[in-house]
């Protein structure tokens, strides 16, 4: 029994010496090497040595430069190369050495290490201020010291805007710092409105005045008013507004008593002047694709829009005054079926007198063609051209003038007494009959035609007269 106890003992000092011999022996391999389990940026690194594991990662390591961004987007790319940028990972893969304990190394076993090392940086310096001071957004703040930075009302083609140049200062030497910190830290970009480069510098008595004479500025140009031009709207934005505002004559800009500014008289005359100008098509002049293929030039006529400026005069003053938020649209002293400057739309009354012929429109569907005869030009009593109306329409009417009396079933004038109607006298029409025996100035059209015409066409259709 006892001399198994002792073989039992000497069993267990010889495995233990083993254990620690294997122990030590593995401490004294890893005290030159990384421990059991241990990855450096994705690369297996136990039993490794400082050199081998930098050598992998110099090969797996690629930097192509940094990006630099603005507070406004703008963006600027400085290679690596262009500054000289050199990098290994020695003096990182020493430290982390140093930190792992090779006495510890049964730790490991128990779980790995994965860690992320930046590689020790080098560059030109000279070279990097150099590019870094011809970056645009750097260099223009350069050029563009504190004490000339102001705040100003300017106008613009957009309105009166403010110009606030100690807001948002870049701060030059802290850019610096932080794009040679990120290159130092081998980032791919640094912005520097997150990394807090810029700052609003102090403001002066008077520069405060001025943003608080901006506030009414902009209160004034916030006009909400739109107007409804047919299909097109004109919204009064600070464009327009900006032309109403009082200028004293030394430049500034008028208050009253009150302290507001004000609104420079005849302004809103002039703008609705202008408006009726622009949109006023009574008599106007308009290009008409003709059914016979070319663009032709109509003047004149009865039909067509027109403003009425003393209403929007008076609604404009009010609704300004007031500070509406709405869209309108306009009193017409005569409103055409369609607003706007293609105030002829796609239902018409097309008169072709150079070709005889008529014909009318639906919704952009040619409904009816037919020949006609119009005025006598012979005789001087030629149809005018123009753009005009069916303003009535009536049925078993005489017509009458100098020397005759005609009966008509169907009666549609659009200019004065020259109307489109039926002609039971004549057999024939179209060709250049109304060179020498046209009509008193009416467009004859044949009854059948004419029935079906009066039928479908409302009063208020434009009616495009031309030769």
């Amino acid at each position: 029994m006892k001399r198994l106890v002792k073989h039992l003992v000497l069993i267990l000092c010889i495995i233990l010496v083993s254990l620690m011999g294997t122990y030590i022996g593995l401490a004294i391999y890893y005290h030159n090497a990384f421990a059991y389990g241990t990855w450096i940026n994705n690369v297996y690194c136990t039993g490794k040595s400082i050199e081998e594991v930098n050598e992998e990662l110099v090969k797996d390591f690629t930097y192509d430069g940094i990006t630099v961004s603005d507070k406004d987007g703008n963006t600027y790319k400085i290679s690596a190369e262009t500054i000289g940028y050199q990098f290994d990972f020695l003096k990182a893969l020493e430290v982390y050495r140093k930190q792992q304990n090779s006495w510890m190394w049964i730790e490991s076993l128990l779980h790995g290490d994965n860690t992320k090392l930046t590689p020790v940086v080098s560059y030109d310096r000279s070279a990097l201020e150099k590019i870094m001071s011809e970056i645009p957004f750097i260099s223009e703040e350069s050029r563009h010291p504190e004490e000339t930075r102001r705040v100003a009302i300017i106008k613009t083609n957009q309105g009166y805007e403010l110009l606030n140049e100690r807001m948002g200062v870049l701060q030059v030497e802290e850019a610096k710092s932080v794009i040679m910190t990120a290159i130092e830290e081998s980032r791919t970009e640094v912005s520097l409105a997150q990394e807090e480069c810029y700052q609003d510098l102090p403001l002066t008595e008077q520069m405060q005045d001025t943003l608080k004479l901006w506030e009414k500025v902009e209160r004034f140009q916030q006009c909400g008013i739109v107007y409804q031009m047919g299909e097109e709207q004109i919204p009064l934005d600070a464009a327009v507004v900006c032309e109403w505002i009082e200028i004293a004559q030394d430049g500034s800009f008028s208050l009253d008593e009150n302290g507001n500014l004000k609104l420079r008289d005849g302004a809103i005359e002039e703008f609705i002047d202008t408006l009726a100008q622009e949109y006023d098509t009574v008599g106007a002049e308009r290009q008409f694709k003709a059914t016979r293929g070319e663009l032709v030039t109509v003047e004149g006529g009865i039909y067509g829009n027109k403003i009425d400026c003393e209403a929007e005069i008076a609604y404009l003053t009010e609704a300004f005054l007031e500070g509406r938020q709405e869209v309108h649209e306009p009193e017409y002293a005569q409103k055409a079926l369609v607003q706007g400057k293609n105030d002829i739309g796609s239902t018409y009354v097309e008169i072709d007198m150079g070709e005889q012929m008529m014909y009318y429109y639906a919704d952009g569907v040619q409904k009816i063609a037919t020949p006609i005869v119009t005025g006598n030009t012979s005789r001087r009593m030629g149809t005018p051209s123009g753009v005009n109306y069916v303003y009535l329409k009536q049925t078993n009417r005489i017509l009458r003038g100098p020397g005759y009396a005609s009966h008509v079933d169907f009666w549609m004038p659009v200019k004065g007494n020259i109307g489109i109607h039926d002609a039971s006298w004549r057999s024939k029409y179209g060709g250049v009959i109304y060179q020498t025996n046209g009509s008193h100035g009416c467009i004859n059209t044949p009854r059948d035609i004419m029935a079906q015409l009066y039928e479908i066409v409302e009063v208020g259709t434009p009616v495009v007269m031309f030769y």
